[in-house]
């Protein structure tokens, strides 16, 4: 299957990164420490969602009214997983965001094959934390050459970038928003058109 995958992530690469948000990045993930790592509340909560409003609108009003909503939720959730990963130096506001996604909703969704993705979406979420324990070690030695340098280097960058698409991907399969499972594989090329926050 040649076709792109139907959600792609664009993210902006500062020149160099600020000191300050080091540490402003650690006691954010602190914070998020306490409450629960958020992925694993999107994995359960957002088919739950989805199946909600699937059983309210049915298939093709989910799509049309209620996708483009969570899409821009995905966006923010994703902008912020964006400037924790090292990526940006940049946390959303109402402007253009410093991550943007694109995504083409399709599909047909039903209540229980929205459900049922909690258990279809097991393999990739077991892949992708697999490597993001590899993207731990990465993103502490970003963040050490951040401190000395401001910098870090590309090769590192477009690994963390990666591991944020894959995880794009894969809370859109959770959303039912796509029908199409999400690659295996760490997408580190650059997208060449303008990503929109919606599709």
């Amino acid at each position: 299957m040649n076709d792109p995958y139907p959600v792609a992530l664009e993210v902006e690469r500062p020149r160099s990164f600020q000191r300050a948000h080091v540490f402003l990045r650690v006691a954010l993930l602190v914070v998020i420490g306490w409450i629960g790592h958020p992925l694993g509340l999107l994995w359960l909560g957002l088919p739950v969602v989805a199946a909600i409003l699937v059983s309210q609108k049915g298939a093709q009003r989910y799509l049309d009214e209620s996708g483009p909503v969570l899409a821009r939720v995905l966006g923010w959730i994703l902008a912020v997983v964006a400037y924790l990963a090292l990526l940006t130096d940049r946390l959303p506001d109402r402007g253009e965001q410093p991550a943007r996604i694109r995504l083409e909703r399709s599909g047909s969704p039903t209540v229980g094959s929205t459900l049922l993705r909690i258990v279809y979406a097991i393999p990739s979420l077991f892949v992708l934390a697999l490597l993001t324990l590899v993207g731990a070690i990465v993103w502490l030695v970003a963040i050490l050459l951040v401190l000395v340098d401001e910098r870090y280097p590309e090769s590192m960058w477009r690994f963390l970038l990666g591991l944020v698409r894959w995880e794009a991907c894969v809370l859109a399969y959770l959303a039912s928003l796509v029908d199409r499972y999400p690659p295996f594989a760490l997408n580190t090329e650059s997208v060449t058109a303008a990503a929109s926050s919606t599709g």
